[in-house]
């Protein structure tokens, strides 16, 4: 049996909350509760994107990452498909998918970076140099960028009880 290493483990745990964490920001649970349906599809003047947008920008990337990183038939989307055409969300019930939708693409990151199996520093095989812990580390970054957007936004809404 192999014996673990202590820095391979804390920097699996650190990955796992670095992923959802609230330290430093408002995480994505804060962000996305008690979100106003009615303002869901709103962009206040001078805001490129509504919260809907958002919300399925960062579900859709952090989905396509994680497809990366297990799919080894993984075909890139076209940049279009990174984003929704509507600024609405179709129903409350499609916000809520959303919402669930991101949330479980999320542990199964958290359970990617805790698989002791992978090798964390190795190349994604069917990659293009890119190795695991780039790739999580890249959707926290991602994520902690348009979570802020969307406290902003909601902030410029009048709807943050921060």
């Amino acid at each position: 049996m192999k014996a673990r290493d202590p820095r391979d483990e804390a920097l699996r745990a650190h990955l796992g909350r670095l992923l959802d964490w609230e330290d430093a920001h408002a995480g994505f649970d804060h962000a996305v509760k008690g979100f106003p349906p009615k303002l869901r599809g709103a962009r206040p003047k001078g805001w490129a994107h509504s919260a809907w947008q958002l919300l399925e920008h960062l579900r859709r990337c952090q989905l396509d990452i994680l497809d990366f990183c297990r799919n080894p038939k993984y075909l890139t989307p076209a940049m279009e498909e990174y984003w929704p055409s509507s600024v609405a969300p179709p129903s409350s019930k499609g916000w809520d998918q959303g919402v669930a939708g991101f949330r479980r693409d999320l542990e199964e990151l958290k359970r990617l970076a805790a698989d002791r199996e992978i090798d964390l520093f190795a190349r994604i095989p069917h990659g293009e140099g890119q190795t695991y812990l780039r790739e999580l580390l890249l959707v926290a970054d991602h994520n902690a960028y348009h979570v802020g957007q969307l406290v902003a936004l909601r902030r410029a809404l009048g709807a943050w009880k921060g």
